[in-house]
């Protein structure tokens, strides 16, 4: 039997199981790389819709004359906030409104709407853009100075919570 040549059954059942531990081994890996992406990429989604809430209040806020807060109930629209300013070099009035609009989920699209008039109340301009989509809640409170905006944002089974504290320009 030496002259044969060939694997013996002991031989074959060892690769094959070998084989299979390796093979399970990479699929679950594999399935752990693309669970770990998915979490990252709604974690990310999460926390820029979060930030851009953030940054486009902010901006905003810190050139105001008048803030105010919850919804006006003279317009159509459910405003989340409504700023004021007036351009001291050209006269132009800004009035800035930040509306609710329901979304997927029962999350809900942030969209700032800005209507710019000339000295004579003329409407110039009037834009509207999507800040933010999946928003949970924002709210912004009032403090000594300055105020707070806080933003839940959600995108899959991620949340993100963000704060910020908005101070007020001093005025010249």
């Amino acid at each position: 039997m030496k002259s044969e040549k060939g694997y013996s059954l002991v031989e074959l059942l060892i690769t094959i199981s070998i084989s299979a531990l390796l093979a399970a081994g990479a699929g679950m890996t594999t399935a752990q790389i693309f669970r770990g992406s998915q979490q990252n990429s709604d974690w990310n989604v999460a926390l820029r819709q979060a930030q851009s809430v953030g940054y486009w209040v902010s901006q905003d806020a810190l050139t105001v004359s008048t803030i105010d807060i919850g919804d006006d109930p003279e317009t159509a629209e459910l405003e989340f906030i409504s700023l004021f300013w007036k351009d001291w070099e050209n006269g132009y009035t800004y009035d800035t409104r930040y509306l609710w609009f329901d979304s997927a989920d029962s999350l809900k699209q942030l969209k700032r709407n800005q209507v710019v008039r000339d000295t004579g109340s003329v409407e110039l301009s009037n834009t509207t853009a999507l800040i933010a989509d999946n928003i949970y809640s924002a709210t912004l409170t009032p403090q000594t100075g300055s105020w707070r905006l806080t933003v839940e944002t959600h995108s899959g089974d991620k949340s993100v919570t963000r704060e910020y504290e908005i101070s007020q320009r001093l005025q010249e």
